[in-house]
């Protein structure tokens, strides 16, 4: 009898414990910050800015030094972590403008949408970029398609950019503060009639323009696009970062009991570069340091109320960019004057909008308290693999076919093996990493856009070998013939149908 009651209770145990980790499964977070650099994160080796709340995310868990956006722009890389495709195999996924319709299919499977069927709660707070209405938006009414339609139960974004229009936050599909007595109209190809934009009324701006924006003013600063109306519903930037920090500690507190997967989407460093008055000069590098600053203290909000709530050691979270860094992106705001000597994509050749490695080399961190060791990983990884990684966390399978990549060992720490090989988009053109080979085909073109970022045109095929040339200082084509044609036979193989080169 008494055997049998142990027997019983034991039982019993096991049964209750796996009921528990049945409802309370691992809350997973993505955070993904906009146009940050590789070498912008002090865990990365920088010495001219610190990032404590980076840091612990990378120091406390895997730092990859082989981390990747799918591209190098925003709307791409973004269509690429949420669907787990590659964006150069739709047509659309450019850089899109606040007007855009929605990006992605409705149907289309989606990382929210895979939570949603693993029994999470699934939220998107902050930046999107991705499209929302259907082409046609009339931002007066209840915005659809958008977040929801593509998987997350709650949505609180800014449509597209914060140096575009409309300069309006959008919850769950609607303006916030929006006063229909004062509609918003918006129009990417002509100004409103009576509207003041940066060329008509320059003494109306509090941040100058350099190329591009000099559309609608809102708040003193030059946008691109046109905007008209909805005065009550208009952001001010440089409360941005507390309103969506609130929004987060709202969700926190409102979902601690259920399992849940967040997607913060940081609007920082982007432009127009505008951090609180707490952050200004703390960086000495003027606003594109202190809103790299400013994003490290949202993380750190973020981290202060998860533990607060009782849910960080509950909790995954992944933390990258979008692309890589740019300075001059289309304001004056001493970004190149500060510098110093600061170098925002660290050992990394080229940047934002660029074939070269630091167009898509990207911070990548991984952090589980008390499950994921501390570890350094050379393995490479891509946000696009985070689909088909995140589907095996959470045991539920997938249908169709997407080129994510479970490499859900490597991102916890298990293994030192990621992915072979990956093609990398820049503004519609393609570059390739086999193993420790960077190939970028000849493209024709200017060398630098107007950034000043150089974009990887080159007039043959290019190869780097980055186990030694981390810089790719060095074309190894000559030296290294049968490599790159093997190479080369591989990347047009992949992209077979899609893409052709200007030289091959």
């Amino acid at each position: 009898m008494k055997k049998e009651v142990i027997l019983f209770s034991a039982t019993a145990l096991v049964f209750g414990l796996s009921a528990k980790n049945k409802e309370s499964k691992p809350n997973v977070i993505v955070i993904l910050a906009d146009d940050l650099g590789y070498g912008d994160v002090s865990a990365n080796g920088s010495k001219t800015i610190k990032t404590p709340n980076m840091d612990r995310l990378a120091n406390e868990g895997i730092r990859f030094t082989n981390g990747y956006a799918s591209s190098a722009t925003s709307t791409p890389s973004r269509y690429a972590l949420l669907t787990g495709m590659y964006p150069w195999k739709n047509k659309n996924a450019k850089i899109l403008g606040g007007d855009a319709p929605l990006l992605i299919d409705v149907n289309q499977q989606t990382l929210p949408k895979m939570m949603q069927h693993a029994g999470y709660k699934t939220a998107v707070i902050g930046k999107w970029h991705l499209g929302m209405g259907n082409g046609n938006t009339n931002w007066n009414e209840n915005i659809k398609p958008g977040a929801k339609e593509v998987g997350f139960d709650y949505s609180c974004l800014i449509a597209a950019t914060v140096d575009r229009v409309p300069s309006v936050y959008i919850e769950n599909g609607n303006v916030v503060g929006l006063n229909p007595n004062d509609p918003i109209e918006v129009n990417y190809k002509k100004n409103f009639e009576g509207e003041p934009t940066a060329l008509t009324n320059p003494e109306m701006l509090k941040m100058k323009w350099t190329h591009g924006h000099n559309q609608s003013i809102h708040n003193g600063i030059p946008r691109i696009g046109f905007q008209k109306g909805g005065k009550s519903a208009l952001w001010v930037d440089e409360d941005m970062a507390d309103y969506f920090v609130d929004k987060v500690k709202n969700y926190l507190v409102e979902n601690k009991d259920k399992s849940f997967f967040l997607y913060y989407g940081l609007h920082q460093p982007h432009v127009p570069r505008t951090p609180h008055a707490r952050f200004v000069g703390a960086s000495g590098m003027g606003p594109r340091g202190d809103a790299i600053i400013e994003a490290d203290w949202c993380i750190g909000e973020l981290l202060k109320n998860l533990e607060k709530n009782g849910l960080l050691e509950n909790t995954l979270i992944i933390f990258s960019s979008d692309n890589g860094p740019v300075l001059d992106d289309g304001y004056q705001d001493d970004a190149v004057e500060k510098l110093g000597n600061h170098k925002p994509a660290g050992p990394l050749r080229g940047g934002k909008y660029s074939l070269f490695d630091a167009g898509t080399h990207v911070p990548f961190f991984v952090y589980w308290k008390g499950e994921i060791k501390p570890a350094v990983s050379d393995a490479m990884v891509c946000q696009m693999d985070l689909l088909a990684s995140l589907s095996k966390f959470v045991e539920q399978p997938l249908k169709g076919n997407f080129d994510s990549q479970n490499v859900l060992p490597a991102l916890l720490g298990k293994s030192k093996k990621g992915r072979k090989e990956l093609v990398l988009e820049a503004d519609s053109r393609l570059a390739f990493r086999s193993g420790d080979w960077a190939f970028i085909p000849a493209y024709k073109g200017p060398v630098r856009n107007q950034t000043g970022n150089e974009v990887g045109n080159l007039p043959e095929n290019t190869l780097y070998n980055l186990k030694t040339d981390v810089g790719q200082t060095e074309n190894v084509n000559s030296k290294e013939k049968t490599q790159l044609k093997k190479i080369e036979k591989r990347f047009f193989e992949i992209v077979d149908g899609f893409y052709k080169s200007d030289i091959q």
